[in-house]
C-alpha cells in the first residue's frame, strides 16, 4: 500500500535531478560559449626544397610547405583543437611558430628551437598540438635562422581563425583577400643556407610570392564589402596605398580595434597584420601598391614589385587599350579568396606551387 507514494517520490527525485543536470549544462555553456561546436582538426605538411619563380626569369630556392610558398591556408574556428604533423624533407633543421596564437598550456608547441622544442632534424617529423585562439588574422613561419628562412626562403603561410561570435561588420563581408608581403636578395637565390645577413640589399619584392606583373588583380563589383588582410611576412616596412577609396582599418594583429579609423595608406612592419574593410563604391581600375618606392622595382627595373590593381567587374577591362593587364590570364585564388569561401580546412593553392629543387 506504500507503492504509490514511493512512485511519486521517485518522480520528484528525477525531476529535481533533471533540473540539476540542466542547470549544470547551462552553466557550462555560459562559461564556454560555443564549446560544443569546437572540433579536433588534423592536418599534415611537408617541408621541402622548391624552386619558386618570383617574376619573369627570377627564381629562388625556397623551403616550401607542401610544395608551395606561401604555404597552405589553415582556416579554422576559434576554440578548435588543432593537430599538425610536420615532416622535414630538407637537409636543414626547421620548426614552425604559430604567430599570434596564445598557446595556453601548450608552450612547448610554440615552435622556437632550443627554447620550446628541439629543431626538427632532416628526415624527422614533429606534431604540433594547440587550441585555435584567439580569433583573427594569424600566420605561421619557420623559427630556425629566421633571418634567412623567413626573410627570403618563403617559409610562411596564413592561419585564419574565425570568431565564435563574429561582429556585425564581418558578417557583411562578401570578398576576403589575404596579402603576404616579403622581400628577397637575388645574390643568394641559388644558395640555400646563406643570406639574410647585415649588408644584404633586397632587390625583389613580392605579394604572395610574386612580383608585378606576375601578381593578380583583385576582382570585385560595386556593392561588395571587401576584407583585405595584410601580413608583414618579410623583413621590411611597407606603406600600402589603395587608390580611389578610403578603407576602414578594422583590426590589428587579429584583434578588432576599439576605434576603427579611415585611411587610404597604412604603414606596417615585419610580423604585423592589419585587416582593412573596403566598401566598393567607386567602379574603375585602381592601383594598389607599396608607397616605399624601391619596393615597386624588380632588380633594377621599375614598375614591378609590390603592385597590383583592383578591377571592378562593371568596367570592360579588354576595352581599355592602355591597361597593361587588359589581356592578362587571370589566376584564381591568388589571394586565397576562393579558399576562404570553402569549408574550414587546410587549403592548398596551385597559384603558389613551385617546382621540386634538383
Amino acid at each position: 500500500m506504500h507503492v504509490m507514494p514511493m512512485i511519486v517520490q521517485c518522480r520528484a527525485l528525477r525531476a529535481r535531478l533533471a533540473k540539476v543536470i540542466f542547470a549544470a549544462s547551462a552553466a557550462l555553456c555560459a562559461v564556454s560559449p560555443g564549446a560544443a561546436l569546437a572540433e579536433t582538426r588534423q592536418f599534415s605538411m611537408i617541408i621541402e626544397d622548391t624552386i619558386l619563380k618570383l617574376v619573369d626569369k627570377q627564381t629562388f630556392h625556397v623551403f616550401s610547405f607542401n610544395g608551395q610558398s606561401p604555404g597552405p591556408l589553415f582556416h579554422v574556428k576559434e576554440g578548435d583543437d588543432v593537430e599538425i604533423e610536420v615532416e622535414n624533407q630538407t637537409t636543414l633543421p626547421h620548426t614552425i611558430h604559430w604567430h599570434g596564437l596564445y598557446q595556453r598550456g601548450t608552450w612547448k608547441h610554440d615552435g622556437v628551437p632550443d627554447v620550446t622544442q628541439p629543431a626538427i632534424p632532416p628526415g624527422e617529423t614533429f606534431t604540433y598540438r594547440f587550441k585555435a585562439e584567439p580569433s583573427g588574422t594569424m600566420w605561421y613561419h619557420c623559427h630556425v635562422n629566421v633571418n634567412e628562412h623567413v626573410a627570403m626562403r618563403g617559409m610562411w603561410g596564413p592561419f585564419i581563425i574565425d570568431p565564435k561570435d563574429p561582429p556585425p561588420v564581418e558578417k557583411e563581408v562578401t570578398k576576403d583577400y589575404i596579402m603576404m608581403f616579403s622581400s628577397w636578395t637575388s645574390a643568394w637565390a641559388k644558395k640555400p643556407g646563406y643570406g639574410g645577413v647585415p649588408g644584404d640589399v633586397p632587390d625583389f619584392f613580392t605579394i604572395n610570392g610574386k612580383a608585378y606583373p606576375d601578381t593578380q588583380p583583385l576582382r570585385i563589383k560595386e556593392g561588395d564589402v571587401v576584407r583585405i588582410r595584410l601580413i608583414g611576412a618579410g623583413d621590411e616596412l611597407h606603406s600600402i596605398h589603395i587608390h580611389g577609396h578610403l578603407f576602414e582599418v578594422y583590426a590589428k594583429d587579429g584583434r578588432p580595434l576599439a576605434n576603427p579609423y579611415l585611411a587610404d595608406t597604412i604603414l606596417f612592419g615585419p610580423g604585423e597584420r592589419y585587416d582593412l574593410i573596403l566598401r566598393a563604391d567607386n567602379p574603375g581600375i585602381w592601383m594598389v601598391h607599396d608607397h616605399i618606392d624601391k619596393h615597386t622595382t624588380n632588380g633594377s627595373s621599375p614598375m614591378g614589385g609590390m603592385m597590383t590593381t583592383i578591377e571592378y567587374e562593371e568596367i570592360p577591362v579588354k576595352e581599355q587599350s592602355f591597361y597593361k593587364w587588359k589581356n592578362k590570364e587571370f589566376v584564381p585564388d591568388f589571394y586565397y579568396e576562393e579558399s576562404m569561401k570553402k569549408p574550414l580546412d587546410m587549403h592548398e593553392s596551385p597559384a603558389f606551387k613551385g617546382d621540386p629543387a634538383p
